[in-house]
């Protein structure tokens, strides 16, 4: 039997860098991006979790409490540690591996993360972190059971990172089309450029 694999959307963070706007309520396609990621993990069938700053907080209205489990992270200013380590605390028992999907990658749809969930289930005793077409390292980041206590123990705005850096003999990597895997959205001038090239002929 495949292990349980669980989507962790992480949707927590400040948006520090966007000058006072919220990245994950810019709206895309006629909803907020948080939302629009919400349904593309939805969309693989997997269970989803996701990680917002309150139960109050706008993001919180927008992603609703009827298709995923939410998961409250009160010291989210820490960076996105705080959501991986709230994440991973709040997991069934019998989840076998973690999906750390960021929630500000625009261009990444369901066949995408179904392609990671397919390709890790064939060796599941291995991180598979996605890339751009050209091996740019990216996300998501698939972790099996056994890496859970060290995603357990993360701190500061590094995320996992420190986590692939020593393992990195186990990670595989995984080219998802273009910079799907790359191109996250934390300033008004990302906005502006990729809004602009969903615009170009």
């Amino acid at each position: 039997m495949a292990p349980c694999l669980v989507i962790l959307l992480l949707a927590a963070g400040s948006s520090s860098r966007m000058r006072g706007r919220d990245k994950l309520m810019e709206v895309v396609e006629g909803q907020p991006l948080i939302r629009r990621a919400l349904e593309r993990a939805l969309g693989t069938g997997l269970p989803v979790m996701v990680t917002l700053p309150a139960p109050d907080h706008p993001r919180a209205r927008a992603v609703g409490n009827d298709l995923a489990d939410l998961v409250y992270v009160p010291d989210a200013a820490e960076g996105m540690s705080a959501s991986i380590r709230r994440g991973i605390e709040a997991l069934p028992p019998d989840t076998g591996g973690v999906m750390i999907l960021p929630a500000d990658l625009p261009d990444l749809n369901s066949k995408d993360l179904l392609r990671m969930a397919s390709t890790w289930v064939k060796s599941p005793d291995m991180i598979l972190r996605a890339t751009s077409a050209n091996g740019d390292p990216g996300h998501p980041v698939i972790f099996p059971y056994g890496y859970f206590g060290d995603l357990a123990a993360v701190t500061g705005d590094r995320g996992a990172r420190m986590v692939l850096s020593d393992h990195a003999r186990r990670v595989r990597h995984l080219p998802l089309a273009g910079n799907r895997a790359t191109t996250d959205l934390d300033t008004p001038e990302a906005w502006a450029a990729w809004r602009a090239a969903q615009d170009a002929p």
